[in-house]
């Protein structure tokens, strides 16, 4: 590929883009990505997570891109363009705040920032500048979200979304890298270089089977003290609530056209919730970090009927959150539950092990076509597909104690070991 110049990136050195992909670079929808934050709330813990979805579109960029040529299933060089292109616009979609104005999104539209990626590409300046560049805009829209479904090549969406798929590999080792944690430490070039298409699907070579430990590792790690961080998730559950309170004054799910929603940026939706009568005592407690207490915590590792349907069911929730409350005797509002499946949590979706049976080849069959599971060669990763679900309990500090006593009385006392310090 003939390449324009590069860009300096911490993870990876000099990466380099092509004539197009600085076009795109260029334009409204991406650029706004320099406005919204990889990680909401996480530099109240880790001062050093203020990078921005900007940073990380560039990284899968440039993961993909390798690999797309690295793959034994040739691909043309219009193809490659291709998958960077979808994997540079694969976030473009996301609204302020990130994952958090997914819970907003979900509740008020039922729809996801996957939903508006494929809009804002399909209808914005994207449209025009993918087209003068000779790349199918549906296909892109598509790709980009891992939904093209390429009857011959799936293992191209596969390449954006997927268990072991670049978006992955690129925010665990980014996360990593800004907060401190050191978990994200994997060798994911290994991965890459290691990587296979069999029957159209990627498949990993068992020779790196240690590195896709590792991985799946790492993420488990990076969720329990980054994603799911207590309190980062405090700041976040107080920042869903003022936007919930200003949604339809600031239009934040109202928007007429894409260019209204590309206004809203962590910048602007900060300022103007500042100024909302109801959501400014929210944004002036975060900006003291005056925030909420986690007072209960409980861990399952196994699947348990009525923790399922706290987990999954928004209805079963509140009358949980009631329940506490009057055991309490406080105003329900004092009460909220947090769970990891809900919408605003980042990359819960990548934790699903029930979907994630990765495929490995098996080099020193008689054929390398030998397809095995993960989860049949590897125990570690067979023991990580169980369950591990987290339910907290928050409230202000002076209820902290009352709340504790009445979560406990609730839905159990959790285990000496789980409970929450401080």
């Amino acid at each position: 590929m003939k390449y324009w110049g590069f860009i300096k990136d911490p993870l990876y050195g000099y990466v380099h883009i092509t004539e197009l992909e600085k076009k795109v670079i260029d334009t409204r929808p991406f650029q706004r990505l320099h406005r919204i934050k990889q990680l909401v709330f996480a530099d109240y813990v880790y001062p050093g997570a203020t990078h921005t979805r900007f940073e990380h579109s560039i990284g899968v960029m440039h993961l993909a891109g390798l690999l797309a040529s690295s793959l034994p299933e040739q691909l043309s060089q219009e193809e490659v363009q291709e998958v960077r292109i979808a994997a540079l616009l694969h976030d473009v979609g996301h609204g302020p705040f990130s994952h958090t104005y997914e819970h907003l999104l979900v509740k008020k539209l039922g729809k996801t920032h996957e939903d508006l990626t494929q809009w804002v590409i399909r209808s914005s300046e994207l449209k025009d500048v993918l087209s003068e560049g000779g790349l199918n805009v549906e296909r892109i829209a598509k790709l980009a979200v891992g939904k093209l479904l390429d009857k011959d090549k799936p293992f191209l969406d596969q390449i954006i979304r997927s268990a072991v798929d670049v978006d992955k590999m690129d925010f665990i080792q980014r996360d990593s890298y800004h907060t401190g944690a050191e978990y994200g430490k994997v060798d994911v070039y290994r991965l890459i270089y290691t990587m296979d298409v069999v029957d159209g699907n990627l498949a990993v070579n068992i020779t790196a089977l240690p590195t896709l430990e590792a991985f799946v590792l790492a993420r488990i790690e990076s969720f329990r003290t980054i994603y799911y961080h207590k309190t980062a998730r405090a700041g976040q559950i107080s920042l869903i609530k003022a936007m919930e309170l200003a949604d339809e004054d600031l239009k934040l799910t109202s928007f007429k056209n894409v260019e209204e929603f590309l206004d809203l940026d962590d910048y602007y939706v900060w300022s103007k919730l500042k100024e909302h009568g109801e959501a400014r005592k929210y944004i002036l407690a975060l900006e003291r970090r005056d925030l909420l207490k986690c007072a209960y915590e409980k861990i399952f590792h196994v699947e348990d009927k009525v923790i399922s349907s706290i987990l999954t069911n928004d209805a079963v929730r509140r009358k949980v959150e009631e329940e506490i409350a009057e055991e309490a005797k406080i105003s329900i509002d004092e009460v909220a539950i947090d769970v990891p499946s809900l919408p605003s949590i980042p990359y819960y979706h990548s934790m699903r092990f029930d979907l994630m049976d990765i495929p490995l080849i098996d080099s020193k069959a008689p054929s390398r076509r030998v397809l095995l599971k993960a989860t049949e060669i590897s125990r570690v990763i067979d023991v990580l597909r169980g369950f591990m679900n987290i339910i907290r309990v928050y409230t202000s500090a002076k209820s902290r104690d009352k709340v504790k006593e009445a979560a406990e009385k609730v839905l159990g006392a959790p285990p000496e070991s789980t409970r929450v310090s401080y």
